[in-house]
């Protein structure tokens, strides 16, 4: 039994004969601490992303200083190594406090130091902690060569601390709200590398002055033992806003399913628009407009503007080798293949292991994609980068409508990190600008899905033709959308290729995303699969 087991630590400190400054020179404490307590402080927090694995023990890859004028707290970089033979790193900033009343259910553990009972907490949870983190971007050096390096952009000027809080319940990362002004985002899972969300957000604010955006106010990077640059803490404005886009979607479409069902249209009526065709406002069917009506094809046009526009800025860079434009080649098409096909194989497994939790039009379609796997295998490795002519560039990476931030009638786009299952050079590779259109594609069809799903009985109409419907509004918003994103693009000279190259990437990105999205979906609400399978046979089957 170990000594953490047989110690209640939320009743009796532990003694240590040490100040909080020096504490973590002590190896008794740092080996106390990195059994079982901190396991059991960390399994539990939303930010941990290794909750479907087993823990099999935390080791401390280093720590640094976070300090201000004898104000002292630490910040840990933690290796996390899991059963299943891989490992995964996170970023812990620890205080020492002594106020009983303070963070009761935040204590990682309850200690003595030299007499004095206190408790270590997460220091984000302290507000002075936040204030010094606040003060030391605000009064960056121009260079900062220390180990601990805090900046700031030209923009974040003779603005005081008043205030900080919470922003809310994230998923892998920790938001603070300054001034009600700044949001100040701290990575909980680390990488050997500079954030692609810092890189990114200082670029486009600083070097392409992209105003839909979040603008680059500060960062905070630690240079680990390697010499490494590893990013903690992105500050950025905060964007007045009436939520994302992903639950603006959801309510209009809610309107559009009620309106189908209310004026009692026939589906098979609706006229269909060939998938991946260009459509002007003007042009859409006026049954189609009747149904829908011009607002929401309106507000896509904006979107794709706003695609188009981060585009135009990541693809016009020509000195900083990091941004700057490239073609394809044998190396990219060699990586992209033994990634896709890996990953396939992978969502095969899984397919196969779970067909038993799909049914109806779910399971004919699982079906389908078992008995046309190496159909879509082939589809995967006819890349032939020879045949491209257009450019690769960086990329959102992770683009859905969750990452977009409604403005009245415009939008903002965030959060830049990449998808979350690459590696961070994966996430840094340049990629077809179409792979962020395809990712948002893929989320106008999970919208235009879940809206069916989540009200099951809102519509008199048969769930098969309100599928069709589905379908049919799918092509239409994708069409109004290219129109809009292929005019500006080209408008630039940003080159995407030639029209049927686009095509054949678009449907490359679409079955790549589709495919990646089949894992979650079986593992978490099997019901859902359905959309992503839907997706997949509407491209091997067109």
């Amino acid at each position: 039994m170990s000594l953490a087991t047989e110690h209640n630590f939320a009743e009796a400190p532990v003694n240590f004969e040490n100040n909080w400054e020096e504490l973590l020179e002590n190896r008794d404490f740092v080996k106390l601490f990195l059994s079982d307590i901190l396991e059991e402080y960390i399994v539990k927090q939303r930010w941990y992303g290794g909750k479907a694995s087993r823990l099999k023990y935390i080791e401390l890859v280093e720590y640094f200083r976070i300090q201000q004028e004898g104000e002292v707290y630490f910040g840990l970089l933690l290796e996390i190594d899991f059963f299943e033979a891989f490992y995964q790193h996170y970023f812990l900033p620890i205080a020492f406090v002594t106020d009983e009343s303070f963070a009761p259910d935040e204590r990682i553990l309850t200690i003595k130091l030299k007499g004095a009972k206190g408790y270590i907490v997460d220091a984000i949870n302290l507000e002075a902690f936040r204030k010094l983190v606040y003060s030391r971007i605000l009064h960056a050096v121009p260079k900062d060569e220390t180990k601990v390096q805090y900046h700031k952009s030209s923009r974040f000027e003779n603005l005081p601390y008043e205030s900080s809080k919470y922003m809310g319940l994230e998923q892998s990362n920790t938001s603070i709200i300054y001034n009600d002004k700044y949001v100040l985002k701290f990575f909980r899972r680390i990488f050997a590398d500079k954030n692609p969300d810092y890189e990114m957000s200082k670029f486009l604010t600083e070097k392409r002055n992209f105003a839909n955006t979040p603008a680059y106010l500060g960062s905070i990077n630690v240079i680990d033992c390697e010499n490494i640059y590893i990013t903690i803490a992105l500050m950025q404005e905060k964007i007045e806003n009436e939520g994302d886009a992903w639950q603006f979607m959801l309510k209009e479409l809610l309107d559009v399913f009620t309106i189908l069902n209310k004026k009692q249209i026939k589906v098979e009526d609706l006229p269909v628009l060939p998938m991946f065709s260009r459509i002007k406002l003007k042009d859409i069917p006026n049954e189609i407009i009747n149904w829908v009506g011009l607002d929401l094809f309106s507000k896509i046009q904006t979107l794709g503007k706003r695609t188009a526009e981060m585009h135009i800025e990541l693809g016009s860079e020509f000195e900083d080798t990091a941004f700057t434009p490239t073609h394809f080649n044998g190396d990219y098409e060699v990586w992209l293949k033994n990634r896709l096909v890996y990953q396939f194989q992978n969502r095969l497994n899984t397919i196969e292991n779970n067909l038993q939790k799909l049914d109806g039009l779910a399971l004919e379609l699982g079906r389908e994609f078992l008995e046309k796997k190496n159909v879509i295998r082939k589809r995967f490795m006819q890349f032939d980068w020879t045949k491209l002519k257009g450019e690769r560039i960086r990329v959102h990476g992770d683009y859905h409508l969750g990452q977009i931030l409604v403005q009245k009638d415009d939008f903002f786009i965030l959060d830049f990190e990449g998808e979350p299952e690459s590696t961070i050079r994966d996430r840094k590779v340049k990629q077809p600008p179409l792979k962020d259109v395809a990712g948002l594609f893929r989320s106008f069809h999970y919208a235009l899905y879940a809206t069916i799903f989540n009200h099951p009985t809102a519509f008199s109409i048969p769930q098969n033709e309100l599928f069709q419907a589905a379908e049919i509004l799918y092509s239409y918003f994708t069409g109004v959308f290219l129109e809009v994103y292929t005019d500006e693009i080209q408008r630039a000279n940003i080159n995407i290729g030639y029209s049927q190259e686009r095509i054949f990437i678009l449907k490359y990105c679409l079955l790549e995303k589709a495919v990646y999205e089949i894992g979650y979906e079986l593992n978490s609400r099997p019901k859902w699969a359905l959309i992503p399978l839907k997706g997949i046979s509407n491209i091997i089957n067109e």
